[in-house]
Order: structure tokens, then sequence, then C-alpha cells
């Protein structure tokens, strides 16, 4: 049995593939009618789907809860804690040593998976049995599902592609062509590997799925609402007005902002996410923002 907790769309589409393996799956929401202790009752696994604001609030109202020992955490979270820079599941493992706690992340459209679409996704966890319980659950003929053990790669992954895909919507919404689009998601895909190796994760890590997978998917697809905020932007909308008329989060926002704090701490260059910050900050215009990416001074490719 699974509590998947946050009726999004992310948290719907992950219930009905479970669901459609004949799994029982509870779903719980802030403003739903079933209590977060009967959703979690005599279930194995416990799968976090809410927007990263929401994750230590939903984290407390479980430790007050007498949780069984053989429970496993997902999280579906891609994100960052603004306080302390930490990743979705480095919170959940904080909050409950004892359990494992996989992360769940890929190219992964909430829409096409609802429409019963194909995909693929990574579970990773640092506890092998534990990622491949959740690759069982998960699996079908229309969602393959492959382990890892690099846990925080895979997780970062989900989460700094969010960064790039507004920039990618901005150039997309300035047609500025597929040459400039390219080279912006490569070199988006060269500051994630930067920042995440300076974090501690594999290089390897960022050219799979839940890396350069989840990032082509989000930089090509306006079902994203990352890309969407981007693409919105360029047309000339605030920042404000997008938001208001955007259904669910765009983690890229908060990302940014968390992300470019602990890159100028640690003294790495990201300038795409430099950038981007400006622009949501209101402080360039999406034109001006790309310009400043084209004049940056002239460097080897692979010069870090």
């Amino acid at each position: 049995m699974i509590a998947v907790l946050g009726a999004g769309a992310w948290g719907t589409s992950l219930a009905t593939i479970v669901s459609a393996n004949g799994h029982h799956v509870n779903i719980w929401s802030r403003n739903g009618s079933l209590s977060l202790a009967d959703a979690v009752k005599d279930v194995d696994i416990i799968l976090s789907a809410i927007s990263m604001k929401g994750v230590r609030e939903v984290i407390s109202q479980l430790q007050g809860l007498t949780l069984s020992p053989h429970i496993i955490f997902v999280s579906a979270t891609k994100g960052l804690d603004p306080q302390t820079t930490s990743t979705p599941c480095q919170i959940w493992q904080e909050a409950f040593p004892d359990h494992p706690v996989v992360v769940l992340s890929g190219p992964n459209l909430s829409q096409e998976i609802q429409r019963g679409l194909p995909a693929a996704t990574v579970v990773a966890s640092n506890i092998a049995s534990a990622a491949e319980m959740v690759q069982l659950v998960f699996s079908s003929n229309r969602f393959r599902v492959y382990t890892n053990s690099d846990r925080l790669g895979v997780e970062l992954g989900g989460t700094l592609k969010n960064v790039i895909a507004i920039a990618a919507g901005v150039c997309d919404g300035l047609q500025l062509g597929t040459n400039a689009k390219a080279a912006l998601v490569t070199r988006g895909l060269t500051e994630m590997v930067r920042i995440g190796i300076h974090w501690g994760a594999k290089q390897e890590t960022f050219y799979g799925l839940s890396g350069l997978g989840d990032l082509l998917a989000t930089c090509n697809s306006p079902l994203s609402r990352n890309y969407q905020v981007g693409y919105q932007l360029a047309g000339g909308k605030t920042l404000t007005e997008i938001l208001t008329n955007l259904p669910g989060t765009a983690e890229g926002i908060n990302t940014t902002e968390v992300l470019l704090q602990r890159s100028q701490q640690q003294n790495i260059s990201m300038p795409i996410t430099e950038q981007v910050y400006r622009l949501l900050q209101g402080q360039v215009t999406p034109k001006q923002a790309l310009e400043e990416l084209m004049l940056r001074d002239t460097k080897a490719e692979h010069q870090h």
C-alpha cells in the first residue's frame, strides 16, 4: 500500500501509475478530506510530491505520528530549501534517519504521463534494495524505471535543469532560433555538472535520464511551467502576471535564488543562473540577459 502526499498534477500522475500496477493508493492533500494519519496508516511507501515550500511542514506533521519502521520514503519534489540550500531528500533523511529515502526523477512531464504516453525515470538511493523495491512498484510497459546509487546527482539533475528551462523559454520567446537554443542548453548542462560535482554528485549522472534527459524534456516543451515562465517573460508579461495564471508551482524561480546564493558563497561560475536571476528580479530585460551571455569573455569550451 502506498501513500502519495500531494494531489497536484505530478502526485496524481504518479498515483495513477502505481494504481494501474494493482497497488492500493491513498492520495493526501492539504485541502482533502483524508487525514494525514489515515493516509499513511499501514502503508509500505510514502511518496512526497508536494512543492518545496510545503516539505518541512508535512515532515513535522509526520514526525508526530507513529510510523511503521519498514516504511520507504520516496521524494519526487524538485527544489532547494531557501534556508539551508538542502535538497528535499536531505531534509527527509535528516528527519527520518532510520528509514530509506529514495529520489524519483526523470524527463516526466505529468500531462504526458496522464495521457498514457511512454516515459522513463530514475529511482536512486544509497540502499539498493529500497531503490529496487520502488522500481518494482512503479515499472510498467508505459513507465520504464531505472535504478541509480547517486541519489544526490539524480536529485540535483531534476532541480537544476528548471533554471535552464526558464532561460530556454526566453530563447524561444525571443525567437532566437535552434542554434542559440542548442548552445544555451549545452552550456546549461555544463553549469549543472559544475555545481553538481562541487556538491559531491557524480558527473556521469548528469548525462543520464535525470540530468540531460530531464533537461531536454523541460527545455523543449510548452508543458513545462518553468519554460512557460521564460517564454512569457520574453513576450513582455511581468512575473506577477505569469504566476497569477500559472497552474502549479514553477520551482525554478525559487531554485535560481538559492543556487545563486550558494554558488556565490563557494565561488562557482554560473553565468546562466546569474542572468536568469537578474531577469526574474527585473534587473534586466530578456534581451539584455541573453546579450550578456553572448558577450562574455572568450574561453576554451572545457575550461572550468
